[in-house]
């Protein structure tokens, strides 16, 4: 019996490799990445995007980006996540397809250089899929959150959309590569040398995830967001993204659906369905709702 790897993951197989130290900023994003933007009275936060796995920030924040530039918020995305060997795993150079730990700290330089360049003291995070994911591992071990003194916290608040909170069977590609590794196929060494670590880091039950969530699900300081859809396919189930709160910090977990039970969002839709955009915009800033009523 054979299984092709591309059923397993179910992705391209193209991709470029990048420097393992340097998040890309080279992409035309519309509304994001102006280093002379100062942050207004009105928005004193910078928003920095960060897309999921295998999905560049064009792709995922072609919607997203220019609305919240449209109201007046300094934007900056990044695309990280590309770095990759044969013998170091994501062979392929997929972006967001390196080791989550690693990426984290391509997050962590690239918040300083907004902060430097804005001159905040602190931003706020939007993360898709992984992104959601990495940015916690940012937070809570590559300097995002103080420990000590949560007032020196570079985040003041993270809008998780589908993120992989609790893990993922992504739609059930973890039981099928279960059952080709039952029928002796590799498919674990395949997959990770091929589209590399971070597919399998975000898998329910993984070592990396016992390890993020192993001293609770949130740091002190820190507004959590956490948008979910019932027609997730891909961050599955998709409840399991949603966050308990641990002392000193404060989380609103919210489906899509809640009060339009039909609207109809799928996993790449949360960055760009009008009700997902309106939530976003909602939890960045709590009086947006008072003039925006949200759609569905």
């Amino acid at each position: 019996m054979m299984v092709s790897l591309a059923t397993i993951v179910g992705i391209p197989t193209i991709g470029n490799a990048q420097s393992p130290d340097e998040a890309d900023t080279s992409f035309v994003l519309p509304g994001a990445n102006d280093w002379d933007c100062k942050p207004s009275e009105e928005h004193p936060r910078p928003v920095v995007l960060v897309h999921g796995t295998w999905s560049d920030p064009v792709t995922t924040w072609t919607t997203l980006s220019p609305q919240l530039a449209a109201e007046g918020y300094c934007v900056f995305a990044l695309e990280y996540g590309r770095t990759g060997s044969l013998l170091g795993g994501n062979a392929l150079g997929l972006v967001g397809g390196d080791d989550i730990p690693k990426s984290a700290l391509e997050l962590a330089r690239f918040v300083d250089d907004v902060r430097a360049s804005t001159g905040a003291a602190q931003v706020d995070i939007v993360g898709h899929s992984l992104g959601g994911t990495l940015t916690r591992q940012y937070l809570r071990f590559a300097g995002g959150a103080d420990h000590w003194d949560p007032s020196k916290n570079k985040v003041h608040t993270l809008v998780t959309l589908g993120a992989t909170n609790h893990g993922s069977s992504f739609g059930g590609k973890q039981t099928l590569s279960a059952i080709a590794e039952a029928f002796g196929l590799p498919m674990s060494d395949l997959a990770l040398t091929a589209v590399g670590p971070s597919f399998f880091q975000q898998m329910i039950g993984s070592a990396f995830l016992q390890a993020l969530n192993a001293g609770g699900d949130t740091d002190a300081g820190v507004n959590y967001a956490v948008l979910a859809s019932r027609g997730d396919e891909v961050s599955t189930p998709p409840e399991a993204t949603f966050l308990n709160a641990g002392p000193g910090a404060t989380v609103d977990n919210v489906w899509v659906q809640d009060g339009c039970e039909d609207v109809k969002v799928n996993h790449q839709e949360l960055t760009s369905a009008p009700r997902a955009v309106a939530l976003i915009l909602a939890a960045l800033d709590p009086t947006y709702t008072d003039t925006h009523p949200l759609p569905c």
